[in-house]
């Protein structure tokens, strides 16, 4: 078959072959009918348009036979004349941002990518259609040579002079400013790169090199194995001498710092994975050799080695500009730790009593010194945050983003309950050591943390109480106006109004002093808190310091048992809670009757 035409009718003869157009007859005037595409299948999207000629010209081909194509003044044109390869499909394309990309590959070998679509064919048509005719052009004898010709429409990429497919302005980066003859310059390049490896891979003597050199490389690859493995094994041997010798001289006042076990287990564990590390690259290095000794696997070999010298590069890189930023950072981590240090050198002095403030003492240096470091490594974290290594990534940011959506939703609770344990705190509502009573709960507190207020009680329990609830709630404590350390106790009764209130008073004050821990001085006191309409309330209130420390619980029990035992032995009887009338015989225990069996006398 011929490749070429000759005289004025060479490209429309090709056209005409490539897209198998049929002729153009209708009885109504001249009319354009689209016909089944032929044998070959290159779209006239792909090829340039001509212009028309006013008759009809036959062309024949032994391969595709024979086309006719009449051209027409077109009435909605404005009497131009219209192309008889391109009816009524019109030039405006769709624009590139909405195509998807299709890559033209030959031989395994990216030639070309086609970002935009020509005459409504789109990139992907355009790039199988550019493989078809990629092929069929390779059947085809001849020099095989590559070339480029512009076009009004774009620049076509010709194999022998015979159109292959067309570089269009829609086929450019617009970001990259690529120009339009670059890009068919570099498509040009890799499509004649292409076409020598398909000789190349036909050539058996070429062939039989790349074969023997991927033998001997893999020979070498398996030498090189057993030299890495023989020296791992002499580098465990040397290693695990020189650890012994020199871990056991590592003392400090006798005692050793590191243990030799562990130190060896950690240089084993070095050595295995830098073993490892050197075996990927010899492995890695390998393949990308061995592929690309073979025209058809050469880009994959290419690629690979592109691969790990650009990574080996970008993370060179990355050290290197992060280096900078990650001093500074360093820096201001180093000015943080040394402002914590400071800080907690005055909270010490401030717990020792050598400083004293109106603002701070030894009840809230514990927590202000937790405040003041979280607000000195807080503020070094904001400022360290934009030197850190990554922190301009969008992976970066969003983790940022995620830890605080996190904190604002799942948190709100637990900031409620830190800002009640900070009012608690600096309001000295109570302090470590005082006994309190919490709503239905009282006790000795243990411990007041930022989250949660611990007490003790007199029955052998530990309560865990929310600072927001402690905070919602009213709290007595015992232990604030005492003199000295102790607590207060207070009990009330109701006795009736035919008893001499001085009479109770005394009774009351009697019992107290037969408490164990009950101090005397201040004197225990009695008040009459209400009148009511059977009886008058009493309230006794004393302090407690016991000589040994006893649970406040034990201390109130003796006080009920000795008031109990005082008000029999006066012969008043006590009718709390309730008292209507006298019964008629009182209701008293006489003392003969208070030891009576199971109770033991003291």
């Amino acid at each position: 078959m011929a490749r070429k035409a000759t005289g004025a009718w060479s490209l429309p003869l090709l056209l005409l072959l490539a897209l198998g157009m049929p002729a153009l007859a209708n009885e109504g005037g001249p009319r354009v009918k689209v016909l089944p595409v032929g044998t070959v299948q290159v779209s006239s999207a792909d090829l340039p348009a001509m212009e028309p000629t006013k008759t009809a010209q036959p062309a024949t081909s032994s391969q595709h036979g024979s086309q006719t194509a009449k051209g027409h003044a077109s009435p909605d044109t404005g009497g131009r004349t219209a192309n008889p390869l391109l009816p009524d499909m019109g030039v405006a394309s769709v624009p590139a941002a909405q195509q998807a990309q299709a890559t033209l590959s030959y031989f395994n070998r990216p030639v070309f990518v086609f970002k935009g679509s020509l005459f409504g064919v789109s990139a992907a048509d355009r790039a199988r259609r550019a493989h078809l005719r990629l092929q069929e052009l390779m059947d085809l004898p001849g020099p095989l040579l590559v070339t480029q010709t512009a076009h009004p429409i774009g620049v076509m990429v010709q194999i022998d002079g015979a159109t292959a497919f067309i570089v269009t302005p829609q086929d450019l980066d617009v970001l990259e400013q690529e120009s339009l003859d670059v890009a068919a310059k570099l498509a040009v390049i890799a499509l004649q790169q292409a076409i020598e490896e398909t000789r190349e891979s036909r050539d058996m003597g070429a062939m039989l090199r790349a074969v023997l050199a991927g033998v001997a490389a893999t020979a070498v690859l398996l030498a090189l194995v057993v030299m890495l493995s023989k020296a791992k094994g002499w580098a465990q041997a040397r290693l695990q001498a020189l650890t012994e010798k020199h871990v056991q001289r590592l003392q400090l006042a006798g005692v050793a710092l590191l243990r030799p076990d562990r130190m060896w287990g950690a240089v084993q564990l070095l050595l295995t994975w830098g073993a490892r590390l050197v075996s990927f690259v010899l492995l890695y290095t390998w393949a990308s050799f061995v592929l690309a000794l073979f025209p058809f696997t050469r880009a994959w070999g290419e690629t690979l080695s592109g691969f790990l010298w650009d990574l080996l590069v970008q993370t060179g890189t990355g050290i290197a500009h992060a280096v900078p930023g990650l001093v500074t950072a360093l820096l201001i981590f180093f000015i943080a730790r040394a402002l914590t240090k400071a800080a907690d050198g005055v909270f010490e002095r401030v717990a020792s009593g050598q400083i004293r403030t109106s603002w701070l003492d030894a009840d809230v240096e514990v927590p202000t010194r937790r405040i003041v470091r979280v607000v000195i490594w807080l503020f070094g974290l904001a400022m360290a945050y934009p030197y850190l290594p990554g922190a301009d990534t969008d992976a970066f940011k969003g983790l940022s983003v995620l830890v605080g959506l996190m904190i604002s939703l799942g948190a709100s609770n637990l900031v409620g309950q830190a800002a009640s344990g900070l009012i608690l705190t600096y309001g000295r509502v109570f302090r470590k050591g005082e006994f309190v009573r919490i709503g239905e709960h009282e006790g000795t507190v243990t411990e007041v943390g930022m989250f949660a207020t611990r007490i003790r009680t007199g029955l052998g329990e530990e309560l865990t109480l929310s600072n927001s609830t402690i905070l919602a709630t009213t709290t007595k404590n015992y232990s604030r106006t005492v003199n000295g350390p102790g607590f207060v106790l207070d009990t009330t009764l109701t006795i009736g109004y035919d008893t001499p209130w001085r009479q109770v008073h005394a009774m009351l004050e009697e019992a107290a002093l037969r408490t164990p821990g009950v101090l005397a001085v201040p004197a225990p006191q009695v008040f009459q808190i209400a009148l009511s309409d059977w009886y008058p309330e009493y309230r006794l209130v004393c302090q407690a310091i016991p000589a040994e420390p006893r649970p406040r619980a034990e201390v109130m029990s003796a006080l009920h048992a000795n008031i109990q035992d005082v008000f029999n032995g006066y012969g008043v009887q006590i009718m709390s809670p309730q008292y209507f009338e006298d019964p008629p015989v009182p209701k008293v225990v006489p003392p003969e009757h208070w030891y009576a069996a199971p109770a033991k006398r003291p």
